[in-house]
């Protein structure tokens, strides 16, 4: 299934990083203002259209492709946005109240990468530390680009495959979706690197399952 949205807004870096000091003109101080996403849904009050997949609510951007793939019930497996060569693929993930879980998890990746045969090298991006991979795939040597922000309770992994994979600053509408990203990480406890939830609209859930019953009707 694919959603193709058409305009969007701005968006924020690992926590502290994302950042910047405003001046709050009623006391003459200043306050840390988010500049850059991913952002927990306690920090946004804005007017950006998004799409609302359940945990993770993602910014309308041109020419920019939301593809999922979604069981019978509307729940998704994968969420994967695409634009011409590029494509990004989002997970969300519970983590725990005190800390962030991307310098583990990233260290997980990387020795599950090399015991898989495939090059994997940490590198200081601009989301902080990421991972520069080579893996073999059917079509030949594929690039990956492992990306991660620990936000309050939960943390978002995103992998870069494409020419964006090797020269970040081509991610150009894909870094807009990323910085624009909105986690609703819910109040439920979960364990600690779970999948958050993620479902489709309940209007295109409808819509697929019309679908999917028209078509099981003609093929009777």
């Amino acid at each position: 299934m694919i959603f193709s949205r058409k305009r969007a807004g701005a968006g924020r870096h690992t926590r502290d990083e994302r950042a910047t000091e405003v001046l709050d003109e009623g006391t003459g101080g200043s306050t840390p203002a988010l500049v850059r996403g991913p952002y927990d849904i306690s920090e946004v009050d804005d007017e950006v259209q998004r799409l609302d997949l359940g945990s993770l609510h993602i910014p309308a951007v041109a020419e920019v492709e939301v593809r999922v793939q979604a069981d019978p019930q509307g729940v998704i497996q994968q969420v994967v946005l695409v634009h011409g060569d590029n494509a990004l693929q989002l997970g969300v993930f519970a983590a725990p109240r005190s800390e962030g879980i991307w310098d583990e998890v990233r260290e997980e990746i990387r020795q599950s990468l090399l015991r898989d045969g495939a090059t994997a090298a940490e590198v200081d991006g601009e989301y902080g530390p990421e991972l520069h991979a080579q893996v073999t795939t059917p079509d030949g040597p594929t690039q990956l680009r492992f990306v991660g922000v620990d936000g309050p309770r939960w943390m978002v992994r995103g992998v870069f495959q494409g020419p964006v994979a090797v020269d970040p600053a081509s991610a150009g509408p894909l870094a807009e979706c990323l910085d624009g990203l909105v986690v609703d990480r819910g109040q439920e406890a979960k364990p600690v690197r779970e999948p958050l939830p993620l479902r489709l609209p309940r209007e295109v859930a409808d819509q697929a399952e019309e679908a999917s019953a028209a078509s099981e009707s003609r093929q009777a």
